[in-house]
């Protein structure tokens, strides 16, 4: 007879249930009536059924955790229910014939490890190592390959998961595009804590990893900067993408634009504006860098005065802009180029994130900046008078071969024609800044989107002929304020009513919910 499947449960009286009653964020759960009663560490599929159907069975409401990164409360913010913990369900299995399963508790680093090692495959998924997958990939996964490569839910073949019927029975399905393909299609970018328990995430075919790629990271100070200058600083960024980006030999780049608040107190760290980089053509080499030089020739106006420094060890690496004349090369491109291989520039540049109190935001972008756009971000990174320690706006180059079209029917993801992706960061210790934190992120995202480039009726968000709303991934119970929240997130088409059905379908009882979870009316 076999043995009944026996995940480790981790009650109030557990020591380590103070540890693993939290996620990344610290700010969550807001207080000890909120958090959950126990935590149930599940290591494999047959474990988290077991499991969901005790949880289920006893009147508990389920909340779902792969790496613990969730940017809101949706996790942890269970009173008395329980949390299933599915990050040591961690394996990636490559067949001989090239099909891949991925466990939703695989961190991203050890899942690129994987594939590159036993096949020399890889997904276009994030940057932090440490991120799970079962969040990452079910609310879309993009990254640095994206560009070239789409999202990954655009590669998913197959989808095993856990649902629970109207009788509160567990149902273990794998769904795919001929069996439950409405579920198999709500699960490729709204699956995460919607409507069951992904276990496994399955791929028939995925692309093949670069050899090498070339990262350039590059900063412009602040005082070399005025309103007009960085107003132009940040056109020029995005007409990049408005135009030459829209060509598939750019795929390859992906860009980050980081922002950090000016620093006028000479005792502290300054902040920096800082652009980073990586490129490879459409074959994963760097044989021809001209896509790359043509991208950083648009800003040789606004003198790049630090180079910065970069993650990685050199002896993997070699720079590309002296190979010839040293001098007339430097005069040409006045930046180091730096080739290594890709997996080594893959797992060095990745952080994990989190193990502090934040506050995330999000847009997608389909055209450039505004001039007052611009004049918002700059009030709100160079004021003397708001404190913005702390915080960051990365701008997220985006498109290429994620603007697919059918990708948007047969996925859950709407967001197929930005060019760029902007993710607010804010990161503090104590909770007594917790107020002036959160409002500092919702004064500067609101400002933002205030003003005649937006529709009346969409004044302080991503909406109208210039956005795409934001990303579900990046979520912000900020804009539960507005009545047309969920087509923010999931686009003004029919997405969101199909969620809504899939939804009636597949959770009949509600059992899978959080504050912006899919409402089935």
């Amino acid at each position: 007879m076999p043995i009944p499947p026996m995940p480790v449960v981790v009650d109030r009286q557990d020591p380590r249930f103070d540890t693993l009653k939290k996620g990344h964020n610290l700010r969550f759960p807001a207080t000890d009536a909120e958090a959950a009663s126990r935590v149930v560490l599940c290591n494999d599929a047959r474990e988290a059924s077991a499991a969901l159907q005790r949880v289920v069975s006893s009147g508990l409401r389920p909340t779902i955790r792969s790496g613990g990164h969730c940017y809101e409360d949706f996790v942890s913010n269970n009173p008395n229910g329980a949390i299933l913990d599915l990050s040591l369900h961690r394996a990636v299995d490559v067949e001989i014939s090239g099909h891949v399963r991925i466990a939703p508790g695989a961190c991203l680093g050890d899942v690129y490890q994987s594939l590159y090692k036993r096949a020399g495959l890889t997904i276009p998924a994030g940057t932090c190592y440490m991120v799970g997958a079962g969040g990452h990939i079910s609310g879309g996964g993009y990254g640095l390959l994206s560009r070239l490569h789409g999202l990954t839910v655009d590669w998913i073949s197959a989808i095993d998961i856990l649902t629970i019927d109207q009788s509160g029975k567990v149902i273990d399905r794998t769904v795919s595009a001929t069996r439950d393909p409405d579920l198999f299609r709500a699960c490729r970018g709204a699956g995460g804590g919607n409507f069951g328990i992904i276990t496994s995430f399955r791929f028939n075919k995925l692309p093949l990893a670069p050899r090498e790629v070339a990262t350039v990271y590059l900063a412009f100070p602040w005082a070399d900067m005025t309103e007009a200058k960085f107003a132009k600083f940040l056109i020029t960024y995005g007409d990049f993408f408005a135009t030459r980006g829209q060509d598939p030999d750019t795929f390859g780049l992906f860009t980050v634009l980081g922002l950090s608040p000016r620093n006028r107190d000479k005792n502290r760290d300054g902040g920096r504006i800082s652009i980073s980089a990586q490129f490879c053509t459409p074959d994963g080499t760097t044989a021809d860098l001209s896509v790359l030089h043509e991208f950083f020739a648009r800003f040789k106006e606004f003198s790049p005065t630090l180079i910065l420094p970069t993650k990685f060890d050199s002896a993997n690496s070699s720079s590309t802009v002296n190979q010839t004349d040293p001098a007339a090369e430097k005069a040409k491109h006045p930046y180091d180029v730096t080739t290594r291989p890709w997996l080594d520039a893959t797992l060095a540049d990745g952080g994990s994130g989190g193990g502090s109190r934040a506050k995330y935001k999000s847009a997608y972008m389909k055209q450039t900046f505004t001039p007052g756009e611009c004049s918002a971000i700059w009030k709100f990174l160079n004021s003397t008078d708001i404190d913005a320690h702390g915080s960051i706006l990365a701008i997220d180059s985006y498109g290429g071969a994620v603007n697919t079209p059918a990708r948007g029917h047969d996925t859950a993801i709407a967001q197929r024609s930005s060019i760029m992706k902007l993710q607010w960061m804010c990161y503090w210790r104590e909770l007594d800044q917790d107020a002036g934190r959160l409002k500092f992120m919702d004064d500067f995202f609101t400002s933002v989107y205030t003003g005649s480039h937006v529709p009346p009726e969409f004044q302080g968000t991503p909406m109208g002929p210039r956005f795409e709303g934001c990303y579900m991934n990046y979520a912000d119970a900020d804009m539960l304020r507005y009545r047309f929240w969920p087509q923010l997130f999931f686009g003004t088409g029919d997405l969101y009513p199909f969620l809504q059905k899939v939804k009636q379908q597949y959770d009949p009882n509600n059992i899978f919910h959080s504050s912006m979870s899919i409402r089935a009316t």
